[in-house]
């Protein structure tokens, strides 16, 4: 994923979970993007805590809104050239559409900027990683 600085990228909170470090993607995907953050339909306490746990800080969170929402909010308060939106299903592909983002499958999305999925991750690296989050303040 060779994109521009003047992009905005929003995660859905699945596609995140579908990722081995989502930390490492977001500070990853800074470097290429000018605004990272998560859109989910959960309520607001489900992302804030996979966000902290992650060590995930974000610019954007759909809050209360749905995820429709959202992406027309973030649209119309971040103005980039590009507006793009990584999910997971045909359902995310549809929204996407709707609200004029693109669409990245957050596997097609992980196989061009080299990230690794949770499921190619062993349980002892795995482990080995949540231990390391849980002494983190």
């Amino acid at each position: 994923m060779n994109g521009s600085g003047d992009m905005t990228l929003a995660f859905e909170l699945s596609a995140l979970e579908e990722l081995a470090k989502p930390g490492t993607v977001f500070e990853d995907a800074r470097r290429w993007s000018k605004y990272v953050g998560v859109v989910s339909d959960k309520p607001t306490y489900v992302v804030t805590n996979f966000t902290r746990k992650n060590r995930i800080r974000q610019d954007f969170f759909s809050g209360p809104k749905g995820k429709g929402e959202s992406l027309e909010s973030v649209r119309e308060q971040f103005d980039t050239d590009r507006h793009v939106f990584v999910g997971t299903t045909d359902d995310d592909r549809e929204l996407a559409d709707e609200y004029e983002w693109e669409f990245l499958d957050v596997t097609e999305a992980a196989e061009a900027a080299e990230w690794q999925l949770a499921d190619e991750v062993d349980d002892d690296e795995q482990a080995a990683e949540e231990d390391q989050r849980d002494d983190w303040p």
